[in-house]
């Protein structure tokens, strides 16, 4: 399980994080309308991604950079929220979607937590709770 977590993530999140750079048109309109600057906004979400999962590669950075990435998934779910309020502005996007995207968001910080701060059963140098 711990190899799934690190490659979600790693490898993975990276790559949800650099995709805000090249379809920023997408994650611009699930931001709250309330929110300002919603370009800024997902290109500063968009590199908090990519960086905290690129910490998470290595043991070293691993620690701090799961809390950051965990921070940044709570950060980022109130978008989530929103869409799922305002399903008939996602006519593309099937309302079960909308609503299934909720507790993803809790999956996604459990692998995140799994990947970087759970501590090892093995007891590995460098890995959990050191």
């Amino acid at each position: 399980m711990r190899i799934v977590a690190r490659l979600f993530a790693g490898p993975v999140m990276i790559l949800l994080g650099l995709n805000h750079f090249v379809s920023p048109d997408a994650y611009a309109k699930i931001i709250p309308p309330a929110l300002p600057a919603p370009y800024a906004l997902v290109y500063i979400s968009g590199a908090a991604e990519a960086l905290g999962a690129a910490g998470t590669l290595h043991p070293r950075t691993r620690r701090a950079a799961g809390w950051f990435l965990i921070a940044t998934l709570v950060a980022i779910f109130p978008a989530n929220i929103y869409m799922a309020l305002e399903a008939e502005s996602f006519p593309s996007i099937p309302r079960w979607v909308l609503l299934a995207r909720l507790p993803l968001q809790a999956l996604f910080v459990y692998f995140v937590w799994r990947a970087a701060l759970a501590p090892d059963p093995l007891g590995a140098p460098g890995e959990g709770a050191s």
